[in-house]
């Protein structure tokens, strides 16, 4: 009997996704849980499994293929004891149970490399004893360009996975004609064209989306932080000591969940359709984070119920995460409210997008030291730029100016919020 595998939905409203790898071939039989494609989705880049048991007898797509939910992958012809209503069936739900995602799901890029975890059926060891080398489209196309079997090539990527530095780290031991050859296709082009990633998209997506659905309104503040800077530095060796790297934004974090609690009109959003507000009563927070990929936003679940150290735990935790391509689906999901710490690498103040449909986004800025004035003297001081965008359609200027306000007293009395 034949059955046709659908491309399953493996995450929050996925729409399609491209194919990165194709780790079967027609003719070839697989078991259930064998996998099929490799697909680099919105968020991240999965490896996805056959649900069925069989001999794969069609493929639908290349590599670099984009293919929408719902869309065919693979046509098998069903192992014995193997059933399916028919093969234009749409999946049952069982079906879709056995087809969840294997291994570890990482952000994708042109060089994605998406190693498999423990529970994956093809263990690194398997796949670096592969005859077929493992790369990105991107990186097969630069090998082909160059005229290069790219079986030959030693892959040093997660996985055995050929990098674009090997492809280049090859050229470098050939003959001088050959480098000569290969120097010339590096620079017969004035300019280098490299498709885009899907998470690249969504960034583009997401971003004209809210600036579209969104009435956005900046306020600038600032705040003394002398003591902050005091607090952290007495505990930062402690909190390493325990695991946790102690920066200011757990602190952060802190007084924003603290605000939210007292203006819960910034932990809401505007239903249009069913003209109405929805008001979120948990409070997770979402830390925007700059990786070599593209903007990835973690997601800290309710916070509110966290320490600081607990705090500091997460976004460490995170941090690793992202830049190691290993951020899920369920570590960006079911935000309420946003921080973005452009400060940690340059910019005082800046006008934050916000993360639709949430109401607000928080921006921080970088320390500046400057004069000051306390207790009418002027005297040297450290101040945090804060950049707060509302949703001007949920949130009014007066909301706006007292949120911020609050955000300002917590952050003035950080030993409170240590000892929250």
């Amino acid at each position: 009997m034949k059955y046709i595998f659908k491309f399953p939905d493996i995450g929050e409203g996925l729409e399609e996704g491209t194919i990165l790898e194709v780790y079967v071939k027609v003719g070839q039989t697989v078991k259930a849980g064998d996998l099929l494609v490799n697909m680099e989705t919105d968020k991240v880049a999965a490896d996805i499994p056959s649900p069925k048991a069989g001999k794969i007898i069609r493929i639908f797509g290349n590599v670099g293929d984009v293919i929408h939910v719902g869309k065919p992958l693979v046509e098998l012809e069903l192992a014995n004891g193997e059933s399916a209503q028919d093969a234009s069936a749409e999946m049952s739900s069982e079906d879709e149970g056995a087809a969840g995602v294997v291994g570890t799901m990482e952000m994708a890029d042109v060089n994605a490399v998406l190693p498999p975890s423990d529970e994956a059926y093809a263990s690194t060891e398997q796949i670096k004893s592969s005859p077929k080398a493992f790369a990105t489209p991107h990186v097969r196309a630069l090998a082909k360009e160059l005229d290069i079997d790219i079986n030959l090539v030693n892959g040093t990527g997660q996985g055995g996975r050929v990098t674009k530095e090997d492809i280049e780290q090859y050229v470098a031991k050939q003959s001088p004609v050959e480098k000569a050859f290969f120097a010339q296709v590096y620079e017969q082009e004035d300019v280098t064209y490299e498709p885009l990633t899907q998470i690249r998209k969504t960034i583009a997506r997401n971003m004209i989306n809210s600036k579209h659905n969104a009435a956005h309104v900046t306020v600038l503040e600032e705040i003394e932080v002398s003591e902050l800077i005091a607090i952290r530095e007495k505990y930062k060796q402690p909190f390493a000591e325990r695991g946790a790297k102690l920066t200011y934004l757990p602190f952060i974090v802190k007084a924003a969940v603290q605000a939210l609690k007292k203006h819960r009109i910034m932990n809401s959003q505007m239903d249009m359709e069913n003209n109405r507000m929805i008001y979120k009563n948990r409070y997770n927070i979402g830390i925007a984070m700059d990786t070599p990929e593209g903007l990835v936003v973690p997601v800290i679940q309710d916070a509110d119920r966290l320490s600081i150290f607990e705090i500091s735990q997460k976004i460490t935790e995170f941090t690793v995460k992202a830049q190691e391509r290993k951020l899920t689906i369920d570590d960006m999901k079911d935000g309420t409210f946003t921080i973005t710490n452009f400060g940690a690498i340059s910019g005082i103040y800046g006008t934050p997008v916000i993360n639709y449909p949430q109401a607000g986004i928080l921006g921080v800025g970088r320390i500046v030291k400057q004069p000051v004035v306390k207790d009418d003297q002027i005297v040297i001081g450290y101040v945090l730029g804060l950049s707060l965008t509302v949703d001007h359609r949920i949130v009014d200027g007066g909301d706006t100016a007292r949120f911020v306000r609050q955000v300002m007293d917590h952050l003035s009395d950080p030993v409170s919020l240590l000892m929250e």
